[in-house]
């Protein structure tokens, strides 16, 4: 008999493929690794921090990697609208 929720889940990482869930598996543990984040994120995954944000921001947008870990894909939503949010008091001139 098959668990619905590990079926669930197996599903969900398959629609977001191998690297989709490798970076939200780091996302959610880059503290454990030895130096820089960004030093981490190149050994890992062979690219640059820049390319690694533009490929986080994309994975986050998607409603699987949401059924895939609501607490960490929230978190860094919100994060990302903060950020947002603070560009815009920076840049929006005052009347």
């Amino acid at each position: 008999m098959t668990d619905d929720l590990g079926a669930s889940q197996s599903d969900d990482q398959s629609a977001l493929g191998d690297r989709d869930v490798a970076i939200l598996d780091f996302e959610r543990q880059w503290w454990k690794h030895a130096g820089t984040k960004e030093q981490a994120i190149r050994e890992r995954f062979g690219v640059s921090s820049a390319r690694y944000y533009q490929l986080l921001a994309a994975i986050i947008k998607r409603p699987e990697a949401l059924m895939y870990d609501p607490m960490l894909v929230k978190r860094l939503q919100r994060m990302r609208d903060q950020r947002s949010a603070a560009r815009r008091r920076r840049t929006t001139p005052e009347a």
